[in-house]
């Protein structure tokens, strides 16, 4: 996975080191990134204490969110695949108690999807 696939909306796994440059001012003092993906301009961030996702904004980029969520407040999650008509696979993670979705991503093609699929099973275990 490469910079196509993260122009086609792919998730591609991130360099922790360029992340933790670009999340210093919200990574707190003994926080270590474990993994990332990149998707377009966002990033999904597993941290050893919780889940970023940076959702980058505008034109530019330079509006930028911080989404945090402790691993404790994921109460479940689910992947959709991609079909043979329907070329987007979905994450969709819901927070404590909410009956819809607190979080929503699209995936291209649902290849990378199991990869974040597969920390987050292991991070919420």
């Amino acid at each position: 996975m490469g910079w196509l696939d993260g122009m086609l909306g792919n998730a591609s796994t991130a360099d922790k080191k360029e992340v933790g440059k670009e999340l210093g001012s919200i990574l707190i003092n003994d926080e270590e990134i474990d993994v990332a993906f990149k998707l377009v301009r966002d990033l999904i961030v597993f941290t050893d204490k919780r889940l970023i996702l940076v959702d980058k904004q505008g034109l530019t980029g330079k509006k930028i969110e911080y989404h945090s969520v402790p691993y404790k407040s994921i109460s479940h999650f689910s992947i959709e695949t991609a079909g043979h008509f329907d070329l987007d696979a979905e994450l969709k993670i819901w927070v404590s108690s909410s009956s819809e979705p607190t979080i929503y991503k699209q995936f291209r093609k649902d290849k990378s999807i199991y990869d974040v699929q597969k920390v987050l099973a292991a991070v919420c275990m």
